[in-house]
């Protein structure tokens, strides 16, 4: 079942939803949109739980929108989507940028109602380096990388890929690595450019020491894009965060 949630006067969200039991609420990573989980989503569902996907505003089939890409906005509209279809007893997953929205929303919507979170490879606390924070890319890097987009998407975000998501020890396909690189482009520009321009301002650093409750993360220790070090600085720093290192 698909819906469209209304999140503000100009913006409503594509939510994916199937299956019965605890909801586990998915959210996808720069500059994808939901349907990257399609494999994850059979694997829950087919494990007894309720997948519920939301592509982000200015991705997917999610309107786009002027602005609201900051992560304040969209743990808000993660929020009115879990209000709107009543969840209860919710588990978060987050992957990369979706990680840090995640701690975004662990710290500004934590209840009774949300029982852990999960992150795989967290674009946070922060995604560029800081004073007192040497990890991730430098804030010019991202800035280049924005001028990119604007200058040619496609190319960017091709470029992008095969020099970061597809940067490992594991075979990837060429025709999966061409669906992916589709899924992408279906992101609209502004959506694309301003999240970016999100993961090189947001900080996270001081709310996280303020999350009060078990947070999980998958972090593959080559990881390209998001180094283990945004992970190992989370377990250091989060009241309770658990680690996984995953080899590669």
């Amino acid at each position: 079942m698909k819906h469209r949630i209304q999140v503000s006067d100009e913006v409503a969200l594509n939510v994916d939803d199937f299956g019965s039991g605890q909801p586990l609420v998915f959210l996808h990573g720069w500059p994808a949109n939901n349907t990257m989980f399609e494999y994850q989503a059979d694997f829950v569902v087919e494990n007894g739980y309720r997948y519920i996907g939301i592509d982000h505003r200015g991705f997917g089939l999610s309107d786009r929108a002027a602005d609201g890409y900051d992560y304040d906005t969209i743990a808000d509209d993660i929020q009115k989507v879990v209000d709107e279809l009543n969840l209860k007893d919710i588990i978060v997953v987050g992957f990369s940028v979706g990680g840090a929205l995640a701690l975004k929303y662990g710290v500004k919507h934590n209840s009774s109602n949300l029982k852990k979170m999960v992150l795989l490879g967290p674009a946070g606390p922060s995604f560029v380096q800081r004073d007192g924070y040497p990890y991730g890319l430098k804030p010019e890097d991202v800035t280049s990388l924005i001028e990119q987009i604007n200058d040619d998407q496609p190319k960017a975000i091709g470029d992008f890929g095969e020099d970061s998501f597809f940067n490992s020890d594991i075979e990837v396909s060429d025709e999966y690595k061409q669906y992916f690189n589709a899924m992408t482009l279906t992101s609209s520009l502004i959506g694309t450019v301003k999240l970016a321009e999100s993961l090189r301002d947001e900080d996270l650093r001081e709310e996280i020491k303020s999350l009060d409750l078990p947070v999980y993360g998958i972090h593959g220790t080559a990881d390209h894009v998001c180094p283990i070090e945004f992970s190992e600085y989370l377990e250091k720093e989060a009241p309770d965060y658990t680690l996984s290192k995953v080899e590669g």
